[in-house]
């Protein structure tokens, strides 16, 4: 796991050393093992190394026998010595043990179709300067960012923000319509940044760059499809799933340097838990984080995991528990600066805790990221399938009885109390059908923003977020209503939101996190997967929990899904109250038009006298005030 970063002059000019080097600086907590930078006249590669596999050697960018082909590269190949056999059987010789030189003599045999032949998680550029051009690709689920800006003279990269700002021709205008997108969405979506000429290559994609005429082609080499299913029983579909995942979870296995494993208590953690303790010789340390606040403290579900799995009979595991106060105001400004951009998943602040008592002790993880994604774990889907018998009743009849409903209900004061989410399932019955999903994922509607938003944020006559959902759910694979919007989370909700809060907050604290369930085959079988062998009745990840019911005490499938939560809504009552105050209300959001100060006051006064509960609309307004302190 690494932070890489490039600078490609169309002009001719030479790259300037000191600028690159402060780039690579910029990313030192992703790799602060080694550093390197290569300058080719007016192509420069910068790289920072954690050093995973053949610890002494491998310091890059790495070049190919005759220094034509150089390559900076963040991530891991899972099948790399496979490919490593074959490529020594075709003649290529190799200098080290590392993944990273797989990846150059591929592209020496097979050019822009090597990325068709890795398994794993990657970010790369590769320069060959022979063809005089540079070929940047992203993994296929978007486990590793890249970030780039381009004009007519230059064309720019890096991991992260931080290195990208560094040059000192990086747009600074705002993207004014992903930013109002961001209020709704929690995260700026895929391929766009908070900054209108500022881009993310997109998973599944690379990007061929001439450099010379300064000619850009990006190409998708990868997509899902959910069109086509498997036709075989559910057991037998079961049994090819426990060898998928039992081999992604061995692929991960691969380092030299000690690893463990995130364990929230969670069927997919726990289920990447009990396939570790499976296939290790020795015992599997875990790692679980504790809240003094019960309702969002998992100990007593991790340790149920870890007695059960123990008692397997296998190598088993070692659990370590820390109690942590995730209030800390710090760590948020640690996180806003990493992630560089508006993001407002508060459970960035537990991921990096975990991350940063995870890295004590190990240097890689692995994690249950995605399976709700792939195999229908959250509420919503049920939810939209539920919805179905809902729409039978006419829109005419439903809405304005369900609206009166809500209008006598008790004010929502806590999103987690029985009425708050009696009121949630109310509304989303009563939105059209159109803008259910929108509805479910929404915590600050468009109702909001006409209240709360300045004239900067209506500049233009900006869009409704629905079309951007709408974009999202139309380009689906799937005919299936919930499958649309399981493929439109992939797309978007995965990559933006869980992936990268995952690495920014793991890298942060240079810890590599690994995903069994984000290998493309899982991936790929999943999508072939009939919906009912995820949603069976009201139960979800059907399949999952069969599959692996050896793993999974009835404690914890029976239990409802919890989520990495944080008591937002009480912080902002009490120990934030301050802060809101200092920072939003007196901050640069007002200052510059973006907010209203009059209207937001009332609005946190609502929430701080329990009259309702704003916590999600307030947490995504000061992390949009951060950036703009921080960041811009």
């Amino acid at each position: 796991m690494c932070g890489i970063a490039g600078i490609i002059n169309f002009d001719g000019a030479a790259v300037c050393e000191e600028l690159l080097n402060r780039m690579n600086v910029c990313q030192y907590h992703r790799g602060p093992d080694q550093d390197g930078v290569m300058i080719s006249g007016h192509v420069g590669l910068a790289h920072r190394r954690l050093s995973i596999i053949d610890l002494a050697n491998g310091r890059q960018p790495l070049g190919n026998e005759d220094d034509s082909v150089h390559i900076v590269f963040n991530g891991e190949i899972y099948n790399s010595p496979a490919l490593r056999e074959q490529l020594k059987q075709k003649g290529h010789k190799f200098l080290t043990d590392t993944d990273t030189e797989v990846i150059v003599h591929l592209y020496e045999d097979c050019g822009s179709d090597v990325v068709n032949h890795l398994n794993g998680m990657f970010a790369f550029a590769i320069y060959d300067s022979g063809k005089r051009k540079v070929l940047l690709a992203r993994d296929r689920m978007g486990q590793k960012p890249l970030l780039y800006f381009r004009d007519a003279r230059r064309f720019v990269f890096a991991s992260e923000f931080s290195a990208l700002k560094q040059h000192p021709d990086m747009p600074r205008d705002l993207n004014l319509q992903r930013i109002y997108d961001y209020f709704s969405l929690q995260y700026i979506p895929t391929p766009f940044t908070a900054y209108r000429d500022v881009f993310k290559l997109p998973p599944g994609y690379l990007a061929e760059i001439d450099t010379v005429s300064g000619h850009v082609e990006l190409k998708q080499y990868w997509n899902i499809d959910f069109s086509h299913k498997i036709s075989l029983d559910f057991d037998n579909t079961c049994e090819l799933m426990r060898e998928l995942l039992e081999d992604s979870v061995r692929k991960r296995l691969l380092s030299d340097v000690p690893f463990g494993a995130f364990l929230s208590g969670g069927i997919d953690s726990t289920i990447i838990s009990g396939l570790m303790a499976k296939t290790c010789a020795l015992p599997v340390n875990t790692f679980t984080i504790g809240f003094e606040d019960q309702r969002y403290d998992e100990r007593r579900y991790s340790r149920i995991a870890v007695n059960h799995i123990n008692s397997l009979g296998y190598t088993g595991l070692e659990n370590h528990e820390k109690v942590v106060k995730p209030d800390n105001f710090d760590v948020l400004l640690k996180l806003v600066r990493h992630y560089g951009e508006p993001f407002c998943d508060a459970s960035m602040l537990p991921t990096c805790m975990l991350s940063e008592f995870t890295a004590e002790h190990v240097t890689v993880a692995l994690s249950g990221d995605g399976a709700d994604e792939l195999f229908a774990g959250y509420y919503r889907y049920l939810l939209m399938r539920m919805m179905r018998r809902v729409d039978m009743i006419p829109a005419a009849l439903r809405r304005p009885f369900l609206k009166s409903v809500l209008a006598f209900m008790p004010a929502q004061v806590d999103e987690r109390s029985f009425t708050g989410k009696l009121r949630r399932m109310l509304r989303i019955a009563a939105a059209p059908a159109d803008r259910r999903y929108l509805t479910i994922i929404n915590r600050f509607d468009e109702n909001m923003k006409k209240r709360l938003c300045g004239e900067a944020l209506h500049y233009g006559a900006l869009s409704d977020t629905q079309n951007f959902m709408d974009m999202l759910i139309s380009a689906a694979s799937s005919s299936d209503p919930v499958e649309k919007i399981m493929e439109a989370d992939i797309k978007s909700y995965l990559v933006d939101d869980i992936l990268c809060k995952v690495d920014i907050a793991s890298m942060a604290n240079s810890l590599e996190v690994r995903s069994p369930f984000m290998d493309h085959r899982v991936v790929e079988f999943a999508a072939r997967l009939p919906l009912d062998y995820k949603q069976h009745g009201r139960q979800r990840k059907h399949i999952l929990c069969e599959a692996f019911k050896e793993y999974l005490p009835q404690e914890l499938r029976s239990r409802g899904k919890a989520g990495f939560g944080v008591p937002l809504a009480s912080w902002f009552r009490t120990g934030w109250d301050k802060i809101l105050r200092e920072r939003l209300l007196e901050g640069q959001a007002v200052k510059e038009g973006y907010l209203l100060r009059q209207p937001l006051e009332t609005f946190i006064k609502e929430h701080q006298k329990i009259k309702a509960d704003h916590s999600y609309p307030i947490f995504a307004m000061l992390m949009f005030e951060l950036f703009l302190e921080e960041c811009r």
